[in-house]
């Protein structure tokens, strides 16, 4: 992903861009991000702290759990990022929101043991 690149949610209202290639992209599998977006896995990439800002309406923030915070558009609903403790300096946003979703390219997906049973993988990618 060769910066800037942008993204927004649902109603466009909450925007952001990106100023530094992403810090790492994978598919998560854990139950919370599924719960959170409805969906069997969610994909995602990191940014540096500096290297992005809110573009458009600030997001609404909700804390899934202790040291994670999920930032959604508070007019849409759309999920737009994800921030924890464990991750400091940097935020993950959602790659099906990039305004061109084919600049995304996935390293690994992550938290595979989580992974819903009837999904079957066929890409390749490390799991971890």
């Amino acid at each position: 992903m060769i910066p800037p690149y942008s993204g927004h949610c649902l109603c466009s209202a909450t925007r952001f861009r990106c100023t530094a290639p992403p810090l790492w992209q994978s598919h998560c599998h854990c139950e919370s991000c599924r719960r959170a977006c409805a969906a069997p896995f969610t994909s995602f990439f990191g940014v540096a702290d500096g290297h992005w800002a809110w573009t458009g309406a600030q997001p609404a923030h909700y804390a899934s759990s202790p040291g994670v915070r999920r930032d959604f558009c508070a007019t849409c609903g759309t999920q737009v990022a994800f921030r924890a403790d464990r991750f400091p300096g940097e935020i993950h946003f959602y790659a099906a929101l990039l305004d061109d979703p084919s600049i995304y390219a996935p390293e690994e997906h992550v938290f595979i043991a989580e992974k819903l049973a009837w999904l079957h993988l066929a890409d390749g990618l490390p799991c971890r």
